[in-house]
């Protein structure tokens, strides 16, 4: 009997170490299949990490778009308040400048100012609107007059009675103007 228990020892051995073998085998596959899983898990992450990355990249863009373009917008509504409030000033040295008196240096010398005021505003990016000989233009133009002339045409601009000014688009003072037909 000794041989047949060491056949049945060597047996229970074999079966013993395929019983191993297969546990070994299936740890390993589960040990791989968690690995899988934590990687995919990983490649979701990261995914989903870089879209939320992208998204809060272009957030930022365009909030960097928007903030300059409102200040853009709120620097040329603050120059257009000062040039608005600077204007009956020129107005008032225009009028000085056309007044006929006899001491011409008087008139030279308000002259000069009105033109360095010209160009102080002109920096500033002021532009005087367009008038005489134009079309009117109801969104630079303020029509005080209206009369009939045959040698005009429809709707052009024959005299001006208070210059307009714009700033870029948008305009600061409607020019106030007399027009045809």
């Amino acid at each position: 009997m000794s041989e047949e228990n060491k056949t049945n020892e060597e047996e229970n051995k074999e079966t013993d170490e395929e019983k191993i073998t297969e546990t070994d085998v299936q740890e390993e596959n589960e040990v791989k299949q968690e690995e899988t899983k934590q990687e995919e898990s990983s490649t979701e992450e990261m995914n989903e990490l870089n879209d939320r990355y992208k998204r809060l990249f272009a957030e930022f863009e365009n909030y960097k778009k928007r903030t300059q373009k409102e200040s853009l917008t709120k620097r040329v509504d603050i120059t257009a308040d000062v040039v608005t409030s600077i204007l009956p000033v020129v107005d008032n040295l225009e009028k000085a400048v056309e007044m006929k008196i006899e001491n011409t240096a008087y008139q030279d010398g308000i002259r000069m100012i009105l033109k360095q005021l010209y160009d102080v505003l002109n920096k500033f990016g002021m532009e005087e609107i367009a008038t005489v000989g134009q079309t009117f233009d109801p969104e630079l133009h303020e029509a005080v007059q209206h009369i009939e002339d045959a040698e005009k045409g429809t709707g052009e601009i024959v005299q001006e009675y208070r210059k307009g000014y714009r700033i870029g688009t948008k305009v600061v003072r409607h020019a106030m103007v007399v027009v045809a037909n």
